[in-house]
């Protein structure tokens, strides 16, 4: 089998619901099975002695979640406020516990349907660039989406070497 049609294969199994979402001008997607939920922005507390990612907390029913800036997660600029944006609330896979966190996004976008010959596994760039966030590539409806793996993109900026300069006081 050629290597293109091995590595298709090798993510076909992840065609089914996304939400997707916009960063910047591209648009990503998450499995809508870990989507808990999507709400308006709310009036987030910074967290002082954060990482720069960790937006703070909000208040959510009565219940405390963190919100990171999902921009920053992937090296982006943060986020600035618009009407458009939101957080999506995830349920996020650790070891043994599953917690929930706001992410932080532009605008969400809608909810696709990923066929798998839509799917094609994330290019080897090389040098700086990391895909280790990214499971696939979708072609829908003539668009790029680039879906994540929420789990490694939020793990992405713990393991990045963050020091305490890049710590909000």
């Amino acid at each position: 089998m050629p290597e293109s049609a091995s590595g298709t294969a090798s993510v076909q199994h992840l065609a089914g619901k996304y939400l997707t979402f916009r960063l910047g001008c591209e648009e990503y997607g998450l499995p809508i099975l870990a989507v808990r939920e999507i709400i308006t922005m709310l009036d987030i507390t910074p967290v002082p002695g954060s990482q720069r990612h960790v937006r703070g907390v909000i208040n959510l029913r009565g219940k405390i979640i963190p919100v990171s800036d999902l921009r920053v997660e992937l090296g982006m600029q943060a986020a600035t406020e618009s009407s458009d944006t939101c957080i999506i609330v995830v349920d996020l896979i650790r070891e043994d516990s599953v917690a929930e966190i706001g992410i932080l996004v532009d605008a969400v976008s809608e909810v696709l349907d990923i066929q798998p010959e839509e799917l094609e596994p994330p290019p080897v760039f090389g040098g700086d660039i990391d895909t280790r966030a990214l499971t696939a590539i979708a072609r829908c409806n003539g668009e790029v989406k680039l879906l994540l793996h929420i789990e490694r993109a939020l793990k992405l900026s713990m393991d990045d070497g963050s020091t305490e300069n890049d710590r909000i006081d």
